[in-house]
């Protein structure tokens, strides 16, 4: 039975994994906004935040958010207004025609703050992903969804699909991604700095990128996924470090750690990863890197579906 618009269903939970951009070419800037055109290829780590969203209580009607998690506190002076879970859930409403939306959700945070992995657009994604299913909307698989996702943030359809993607445009135009080698594992490291994305692609110079070109049939092997790669970049690393050196720190443990067939930064930063033959091999060097940064090891996010 579809539930009503104040949720009478089960409480609903949703995974929302870390985005990795594997490299990041930008290759200009687009004449009637200054927004920058990327080309990147994108992965979901299984590191993730835990989006629940539940029926309100018949006294608490409205949509609620609460925070917990061991990277919450970043977020504990934040306006819960600006949340973008929050504002994933009344622009569903909306798209909906819900006038009087109710639910209660809970955002379990486990990855850092403005640290290059999209962590806010993937809780957003979460959020609309779990609210339809508790709505009783049945988008999932619609343009719907899909549209609600874009007017939300650029990076947030990616983060919708929570599945590899070659991400175009402003990262809002995206292709399937060439297939992946069965093992893979990823190592992702924070030194819990902050970084903010309109500073790191202002501080960025030099010449604009040229696409990737990328092989159709995809790679069976971790190490020659690293191989092609290491051909590419972030275009955004230099200008990450030059406003957070650490990030070269970073990079530096991770190229050392045994195992690693390439290290690079994430997005605008400052989380960075390595590239491994496979999540155990993954897990197993996490303990070699600093414990004051966030830190984490395994393998991709597998999506429902």
């Amino acid at each position: 039975m579809r539930p009503g618009p104040g949720g009478a269903g089960l409480p609903v939970r949703e995974a929302a994994p870390a985005k990795v951009n594997l490299f990041l070419h930008v290759l200009g800037r687009r004449a009637e906004d200054g927004y920058h055109r990327l080309d990147s290829l994108a992965v979901f780590a299984a590191a993730a935040d835990t989006l629940e969203a539940a029926p309100a209580a018949p006294d608490g009607a409205g949509l609620r958010l609460a925070l917990d998690g061991p990277e919450a506190a970043a977020l504990a002076g934040e306006d819960p207004e600006r949340n973008l879970a929050l504002r994933a859930a009344r622009a569903l409403a909306r798209e909906a025609g819900i006038a009087a939306p109710a639910a209660a959700l809970r955002l379990t945070k486990a990855l850092p703050v403005a640290s290059g992995i999209g962590g806010g657009s993937a809780d957003a994604a979460a959020a609309l992903r779990a609210l339809d299913r508790l709505w009783g909307l049945g988008w999932a698989r619609t343009p719907r969804l899909a549209a609600v996702a874009a007017r939300l943030g650029a990076d947030v359809p990616a983060c919708l699909a929570a599945r590899p993607v070659r991400m175009g445009g402003i990262g809002e135009v995206l292709a399937p991604a060439p297939p992946l080698p069965a093992r893979l594992g990823l190592v992702l490291a924070n030194p819990r700095l902050p970084l903010a994305t309109p500073a790191v692609f202002a501080a960025r110079t030099g010449a604009f990128s040229a696409p990737a070109v990328l092989p159709e049939t995809g790679w069976r092997e971790a190490a020659a996924l690293a191989r092609d790669l290491a051909a590419l970049r972030n275009d955004l690393e230099p200008a990450a470090i030059a406003l957070c050196p650490p990030v070269a720190e970073v990079l530096a443990a991770l190229r050392a750690l045994p195992g690693c067939l390439l290290a690079r930064m994430s997005g605008s930063g400052a989380t960075c990863f390595a590239l491994m033959p496979d999540a155990a091999a993954a897990a197993a060097a996490v303990a070699r890197l600093p414990s004051a940064w966030w830190r984490w090891g395994g393998g991709l996010y597998a999506a429902a579906g």
